[in-house]
């Protein structure tokens, strides 16, 4: 769909449901086909598993993309498998970039040190454009309480050729671990060693106590965001594969 079309399917969806919760959002994206075919997208995270359990509550077949960058830390790996398994997850998707494309550019892993965009860009941005390439849209847990380029955060907003829905938009910290809380759901191991932001074991630090919770990503470096959303804090198009038809 033309962006101009999908910016104003965006702003249509933001005025009819700026008041309205997330999990109405939620239901809404899952259920309307004029949004279109969705994946949600996870990282499995630290405060992932409230946007996982939301959608397992609406539609549990509802395809959930994760990507393995085959940097994550083994914590996050068995914390995957565990949620999904919990949460009866019928459609998770593990993605890996391309063994060739590492091969050329990365071999001995050690590209986030001299160039972290472009380890982001192999190993995150690439093979998740790939993935999406089937659907019209995308769920995210962004929130506006994460600061900088998210503190305007709408519910629903043009991404190129995609819809991208933010239902947790609104949300602020406590509202996730209430929600977390109330439904018993497990925790990220990682989180009580000090890990409040989750990303690749190369490019992630604890976080001392005051600090601002994505502190430890890219720690004393001027990158803030692996490149799914924003590159060196800047919207960015990397052009993507062409949409199979039919």
């Amino acid at each position: 769909m033309p962006l101009d079309d999908l910016q104003g399917r965006a702003a249509a969806l933001n005025d009819a449901y700026k008041h309205h919760s997330a999990h109405a959002v939620l239901e809404r994206a899952l259920k309307d086909p004029d949004v279109g075919q969705l994946a949600l997208v996870s990282s499995f995270g630290a405060e992932s598993v409230a946007l996982l359990h939301l959608v397992s509550m609406i539609d549990r077949n509802t395809p959930v993309l994760f990507l393995d960058t085959e940097m994550l830390f083994a914590e996050t790996l068995t914390y995957q498998m565990e949620v999904a398994e919990r949460l009866h997850l019928r459609d998770v998707r593990v993605l890996h970039p391309d063994r060739q494309e590492v091969f050329a550019q990365d071999n001995e892993g050690l590209l986030h040190l001299a160039d972290p965009d472009s380890c982001c860009a192999l190993r995150k941005t690439v093979p998740l454009q790939r993935a999406l390439m089937p659907f019209d849209g995308w769920i995210t847990g962004r929130k506006q309480y994460q600061g900088g380029k998210r503190a305007a955060l709408p519910f629903f907003e043009a991404d190129g050729t995609h819809l991208k829905v933010n239902p947790l938009a609104h949300w602020d910290r406590s509202d996730v671990q209430d929600y977390m809380t109330e439904n018993r759901l497990p925790r990220h191991p990682l989180v009580a060693q000090g890990y409040p932001s989750i990303g690749c074991a190369p490019c992630t630090t604890r976080v001392a106590p005051g600090e601002d919770p994505r502190a430890g990503r890219w720690r004393n470096q001027e990158k803030t965001e692996c490149g799914i959303h924003f590159v060196n804090g800047k919207m960015v198009r990397i052009p993507a594969p062409e949409r199979q038809a039919g």
